[in-house]
């Protein structure tokens, strides 16, 4: 599984996000170190989402954060429209900044405490000096508005004043207010109840279509994923498995990793068996140590020598559908039947 390659790369005249080879690793002591990310490759066209999904620790917000450098990734390239972020240091590095932002995990600990909502949602506009303070003001309350907070009732409050749905609502007014090409979205609905996670996800289909947002996806909910994404990624010790249209990915998933996951997709009925479905065993390896040739093959029943041997490249499914596995799911028979 975790693999590598370049197969599912597209045209890099049509990517607005171009992310090629991305390792970003982390020193642990002794001279060791963790590969948090490891060989990570992706592109993404203005206007899609891509979801990003795996076990806790696989990788995937790291790789958000990477393409944001925050940090800077080890290796790799990241490319933003005709820039490539990767070879920006300092003032250059940051001129870029209003065309990515951030939503965060956590909405309330991602806001000052000490400002009040206006005042959060202009700073970036004051940082970079967009509009005068009239100009400014009116773009504050238009996304504010946009997001469902009343301004007049708002505006002067603190976000410890707010639920945690409102304050992630503020958290999407703030990253959109300078316009941005692309928004980093790190699990923005994993701390939210159940019923918030549904508003705020229509919140944000409602203004990725009003203000032509592309969005990276971060999520370890592979349910919530399916109903946001154009394509998604799944993820594994550092490593893309596979990538493709959600709608195939669920119904015909080509990974074991990837079945595996869907597999473990609560199905809200009492009367459904939960033991009926294989339950992916054995532990998750240590990302300082991870095992040769394939990660996935010490968790796998279909492993065998070659597994261990040699690391898997991508190679197509079907149309945009891409696995890195020497023993999919799909077999290059079936491939061909369809």
């Amino acid at each position: 599984m975790a693999g590598s390659g370049s197969a599912h790369m597209r045209n890099p005249e049509d990517a607005l996000l171009r992310v090629e080879n991305l390792v970003m690793e982390f020193p642990v002591g002794r001279g060791r170190k963790v590969s948090a990310v490891s060989n990570v490759s992706f592109d993404l066209h203005k206007g899609e989402t891509l979801g990003l999904v795996g076990e806790s620790g696989c990788g995937k917000s790291t790789t958000g954060k990477a393409i944001m450098q925050l940090p800077r990734p080890t290796r790799g390239m990241v490319k933003l429209g005709d820039t490539e972020l990767t070879a920006l240091k300092g003032s250059a590095l940051r001129a870029t900044r209003p065309r990515m932002q951030m939503i965060f995990q956590d909405p309330i600990s991602s806001l000052n405490p000490r400002r009040a909502v206006a005042d959060i949602v202009e700073e970036p506009l004051r940082i970079w000096n967009l509009g005068d303070a009239e100009q400014r003001r009116a773009k504050v309350n238009e996304v504010l508005e946009t997001v469902g907070i009343d301004v007049d009732a708002a505006a002067e409050r603190k976000p410890h004043e707010f639920s945690g749905g409102q304050c992630q609502r503020i958290s999407i007014a703030r990253a959109v207010v300078t316009d941005p090409d692309l928004i980093i979205c790190d699990e923005p609905v994993s701390a939210l109840d159940v019923s918030v996670q549904a508003q705020i996800l229509n919140l944000l289909e409602d203004m990725k279509a009003r203000y032509g947002l592309t969005l990276v996806f971060v999520a370890h909910d592979l349910a919530v994923v399916k109903n946001v994404s154009d394509r998604v990624a799944v993820m594994y010790l550092g490593k893309l498995c596979e990538i493709g249209p959600p709608q195939e990915l669920y119904t015909s998933p080509s990974h074991p990793y990837t079945s595996a996951l869907l597999d473990a997709i609560p199905v809200p009925d009492p009367e459904v068996a939960t033991d009926e479905k294989e339950h992916l065993g054995g532990d998750l390896p240590s990302p300082i140590d991870p095992p040769s040739g394939c990660r996935f093959r010490t968790r796998c029943d279909r492993a065998t020598d070659v597994c261990a041997q040699a690391e898997p490249q991508m190679q197509p499914v079907d149309d945009d559908h891409f696995v890195a596995c020497h023993h999919p799911l799909v077999t290059p028979v079936e491939i061909a039947a369809r």
